[in-house]
């Protein structure tokens, strides 16, 4: 989880909403990424979409069976489904998002008993640096809008 913190802080840097993912398989990054929306304009540049895609290319395939993926806020619908589609093994995860969160906040995709794969979710790991993150980030934003 410090790895996809120390993404989200690039992110950050970035002037991108501090969000960061690590793909893990046996022990090993086999995928990182950071929000890169604003900077590639493009919506679906999250963390996650950008990490599960390194992963893709470092297996060789898009079926990522056995990883994990670490990432400092809950997922959102279209990163929660595309974890399924990946095969994840287990999601782990910082901070629940109560707007988008598709991991058991808004949604829980991963527990979806329709769909061919379930992922086991764990959260609240490193929860307390996350939202630090994206409090301030946004704070900042604020700040800048008012001013």
């Amino acid at each position: 989880m410090r790895q996809a913190l120390a993404e989200a802080e690039r992110a950050d840097e970035d002037g991108e909403v501090p969000v960061g993912a690590v793909v893990v398989f046996k022990d090993h990054i086999v995928g990182r990424g950071h929000n890169q929306v604003e900077r590639l304009g493009d919506p679906t540049a999250h963390a996650e979409m950008i990490a599960l895609t390194a992963a893709a290319e470092q297996f060789e395939s898009w079926r990522l069976l056995g990883a994990r993926m670490y990432v400092t806020i809950e997922p959102c619908a279209m990163c929660a489904g595309a974890a399924v589609l990946a095969r994840l093994e287990q999601i782990i995860f910082g901070v629940r998002d109560p707007k988008f969160g598709a991991c058991g906040s808004v949604f829980n995709i991963p527990a979806e008993a329709k769909l061919n794969h379930q992922i086991e979710v764990r959260e609240g790991i490193l929860g307390d640096q996350a939202a630090t993150l994206l409090r301030s980030f946004f704070r900042e934003r604020r700040r800048k809008s008012k001013g």
